[in-house]
């Protein structure tokens, strides 16, 4: 990589999270091509559409922190399955050739993923012993062949490989001038991630998973009624999320672990559960009913105040009483 051998600058790109530090979370640089591709109703005509394209090539930090780790632990691995190679084992398979053992070798680098990385050198030693005749059995030389293997890493081959770690590549036609490298990093970080929601409805809250439906008819209509569920909690979420990167505020007291800890971007499941311990009591008494609800707290108050919602969707529940119909 031109970036490797100090032929490509890089600009670093910082992030500003939600108790206010600002740090630098990556390095990269972008460069632009032409792009064309044929439209379905153009495929008749030969012609194609064309347009410039950037190309932010991006080293995350941390990304780059979490896969080095993966890759010595995955270097050790291979290196001390490589030292055991020659150890007897019980239903193991003897490595009498040299062939055998760089079969064996090839499949531990290939099983760990560090072809390149190690260098093995293997040496041969083999020993002529000569036997007397005995017997009927005739004079003659047997030969005893032992293979020991050594392993080094190759550290230039691990530095470029070190080096590769936690690159991605990112595509835009979004002019520089209004969406800089800054800014398109920052904004696939905090993107919509549809997995996410995957996640939800096949788990909880929403749990489709697992159904014992037997109609299709039925089980058409629970997933569309639980996809309804979703587009609720994606709405709530984005809803608040919105509102507080609008005011640049935080919400605190969704953590009951940690009652301080406060987010910018809190969950829809965290919101709902704000409003958990909500109880509605009903008293029927000489022909009356007497409700009562207990008050909101300020957390329940501020999170219907980032829906926009007023406090009567809540005290609209309960009125002081009511006649039985």
């Amino acid at each position: 990589m031109k970036v490797w051998q100090g032929r490509q600058p890089t600009t670093n790109v910082e992030y500003d999270y939600s108790d206010g530090k600002r740090e630098i979370i990556a390095i990269g640089y972008q460069t632009e091509v032409k792009v064309s591709a044929f439209l379905e109703e153009e495929l008749l005509k030969k012609e194609a559409i064309s347009w410039q394209e950037r190309r932010l090539f991006v080293r995350s930090i941390k990304a780059a922190e979490r896969e080095e780790l993966a890759l010595r632990s995955r270097l050790d691995k291979a290196h001390w399955a490589l030292s055991e190679l020659g150890q007897p084992r019980r239903g193991k398979k003897r490595l009498d050739t040299l062939e055998d053992w760089k079969e064996a070798s090839k499949k531990i680098l290939n099983s760990y993923r560090v072809q390149g990385l190690l260098e093995l050198d293997y040496q041969v030693e083999t020993q002529t012993h000569a036997i007397r005749k005995h017997g009927k059995r005739p004079a003659r030389v047997e030969e005893k062949t032992t293979i020991t293997l050594s392993v080094n890493v190759n550290e230039s081959a691990l530095e470029k490989a070190l080096y590769l770690c936690g690159w991605r590549v990112y595509a835009t036609n979004h002019p520089t001038a209004t969406f800089t490298l800054n800014d398109a990093v920052v904004a696939y970080r905090e993107n919509y991630s549809i997995e996410r929601d995957f996640r939800r409805l096949k788990n909880a809250p929403l749990s489709l998973t697992p159904m014992y439906l037997q109609r299709d008819d039925h089980i058409k209509g629970l997933i569309r009624l639980l996809s309804l569920g979703l587009r609720v909690l994606t709405l709530l979420e984005w809803k608040v999320r919105h509102k507080l990167s609008q005011k640049n505020q935080t919400i605190c007291g969704l953590y009951s672990g940690n009652p301080k800890r406060d987010t910018a971007r809190p969950t829809a499941e965290k919101l709902l559960l704000a409003f958990a311990e909500i109880n509605l009591l009903s008293i029927v008494t000489q022909g009356s009913t007497y409700l009562h609800l207990n008050p909101l707290t300020s957390l329940q108050q501020e999170i219907l105040d980032l829906l926009d919602l007023t406090t009567d969707i809540y005290t609209q529940l309960a009125a002081s009483n009511t006649q039985p119909p």
